[in-house]
């Protein structure tokens, strides 16, 4: 049975942990995703730039061969700068995607943390309500015993 927001007293604090883990888990997967993308252009740098140190210049050719040779390792070496440039644009993704995670999960936490205290508290006031409780329950026992012992 679902409890009424009688009843709960944090229910719309529960409703506000449950969108803030919902936005935290997105995040995470955005940092899974970014991470990926920063690995896969890692690696297609990685091999641009070993197939720009394998090219190497034709020994003993034509010109035109030569020159050839030459067209596409200069394309390698554009491939490679372009390369680089989407590397670093990949690792601030990464970054900035990791801030954006840790700033969700930190408002999580705080979430947490404070239906924490407040049900602590709840508990706290219960304790000290059945105290009160069997106080009063002692004392009149203690009285009716008094009254009993003081009768006969």
């Amino acid at each position: 049975m679902a409890r009424t927001p009688d009843q709960d007293p944090d229910a719309g604090m529960r409703a506000v942990a449950r969108v803030r883990g919902v936005r935290e888990q997105d995040s995470r997967l955005g940092v899974a995703q970014a991470a990926a993308e920063e690995r896969a252009a890692e690696q297609r740098l990685a091999d641009a730039t070993a197939r720009l140190a394998a090219a190497s210049d034709p020994v003993g050719v034509d010109p035109a061969t030569f020159a050839t040779a030459r067209v596409a390792a200069a394309g390698t070496a554009s491939e490679v700068i372009a390369l680089r440039a989407a590397v670093a644009t990949a690792v601030t993704f990464t970054t900035s995607a990791r801030e954006h995670w840790q700033r969700d999960r930190t408002r999580l936490a705080a979430v947490e943390l404070l239906l924490e205290r407040r049900g602590e508290r709840r508990r706290e006031e219960r304790a000290r309500r059945e105290r009160v409780e069997v106080d009063d329950l002692v004392a009149a026992r203690w009285l009716r015993a008094r009254a009993e012992a003081g009768a006969v």
